[in-house]
């Protein structure tokens, strides 16, 4: 049974290190190309776009989030605001309505639907060439849609295109944990849209070209990860979807423990089963990268993480009780199951090399992310991000795995 349990270890542990090998090659190779533009962007031609804000009791950050709309460098004949309230039971629509005086903002109002149904509304009444969508706790940086758009302008193929999104003004060390979490998506974002593979459409100033909700149709529920959805929808469909590193979104994260494990619980529910309904595509290689890498990579994390914290749970509990039994019985002695330190000896144990490894790719990752943000302080909230996510992210990927199971949908909020 050991020797069973020590290869499902082996097998996993090296298909984890496997995917961020890969994802540190494809930053080398492709370094150079990676630089942040500066300076004004300017187009040959400024096509027109709609950009759906949808609204559900958001109103402590609706009123900054359309300001930064308005003040994008993007001429205001070409952009249209749609703020589309959701059934709100706070101040949300007092406070989008004072918008409606801008001519380049509407203003709707619904019963409440959930988010799919007010992004689609926004598609309804749209008429532009590209349409997108901003969520109500996010700040669009004033060059972020020029530089998105660019990549439209560079490569007719390109179908949407994603910001890098980082975490607004941090104030404690849950949301700092998150800073790094985000500089970490940066880079593995970029890396996942130079090898044409990205799985994500973020709801943070994603923009698409209007023929893909033309040709797939609009948004689904889609377990409340609708920008997962289409994005595995557009990849069916041989669509190409790219990130531009350079076009700055900042957003509100969770700023509680529980609020964190409800956000990621649905992201991780919505992981597994957006997979489960587009199993079809995967090991297919005509879907190239997306279905050869990306989501493999996604369900291995998942397996990996999750039994190597059952692992590490199991041995804890039987050092301790262990410990109980020799407390009992001759007194305290201490010394731990994972690491005995002796001056004169190096513990050469498999697993804290492979445990050390993992851990130094992962500071690797969030090192090159804010490396591509361009940030020049060193980001030391990487110890927030182990000391916060090494205890709670087991309980959301345990929670989204049963939730699957029992068919149990987690809730938005």
């Amino acid at each position: 049974m050991a020797t069973t349990f020590n290869i499902i270890f082996y097998v996993l542990t090296f298909l984890a290190v496997y995917v961020q090998v890969f994802l540190l090659v494809t930053f080398l190779e492709n370094r150079k190309t990676i630089k942040n533009r500066k300076g004004k962007v300017v187009l040959a031609r400024y096509p027109t776009v709609t950009v759906t804000v949808p609204c559900f009791n958001e109103e402590r950050t609706i009123y900054k989030t359309v300001r930064s709309l308005l003040d994008l460098n993007y001429p205001k004949e070409k952009l249209k605001i749609f703020l589309v309230d959701d059934g709100s039971t706070d101040g949300t629509l007092n406070i989008i309505q004072k918008f409606a005086k801008y001519s380049n903002v509407k203003v709707f109002h619904k019963e409440n639907g959930g988010k799919h149904t007010a992004l689609n509304l926004g598609l309804e009444n749209c008429d532009t060439e590209f349409s997108g969508c901003l969520d109500a706790d996010s700040y669009v940086d004033s060059d972020s849609l020029v530089r998105i758009m660019s990549y439209f302008e560079r490569d007719e193929s390109t179908m949407a295109v994603a910001p890098s999104i980082e975490v607004s003004n941090p104030k404690n060390i849950i949301e700092y944990a998150q800073k790094a979490e985000y500089y970490m998506s940066i880079y593995v974002k970029k890396m996942l849209g130079l090898i044409n593979a990205i799985h994500v459409t973020p709801g943070p100033l994603t923009i698409f070209r209007r023929k893909v909700f033309e040709e797939l149709g609009p948004y689904r529920s889609a377990h409340n990860t609708e920008d997962m959805e289409i994005a595995y929808r557009m990849q069916k469909n041989h669509m190409k979807i790219e990130q531009c590193h350079d076009a700055f979104v900042y957003t509100n994260t969770p700023s509680s423990v529980r609020r964190l494990y409800q956000q990621r619980l649905r992201w991780i529910y919505g992981f597994i089963n957006n997979t489960i309904d587009y199993r079809g595509v995967l090991f297919q290689k005509k879907y190239g990268n997306f279905s050869l890498f990306t989501v493999p990579a996604g369900i291995v994390s998942i397996i990996a993480a999750s039994y190597l914290f059952s692992r590490i749970a199991i041995r804890l509990w039987n050092f301790v009780e262990g410990k109980i039994v020799e407390l009992r019985t001759v007194g305290f002695e201490f010394s731990s199951p994972f690491y005995n330190f002796d001056p004169f000896f190096i513990n050469t144990k498999s697993v804290l090399f492979v445990i050390l490894i993992l851990y130094s790719l992962v500071i690797v990752s969030i090192v090159l992310g804010h490396k591509i943000a361009e940030k020049k302080v060193f980001p030391l909230h990487i110890l927030y991000f182990f000391s916060i996510y090494s205890v709670v992210a087991p309980f959301w990927l345990f929670s989204s795995i049963y939730n699957t199971i029992v068919a149990k949908r987690p809730s938005w909020r």
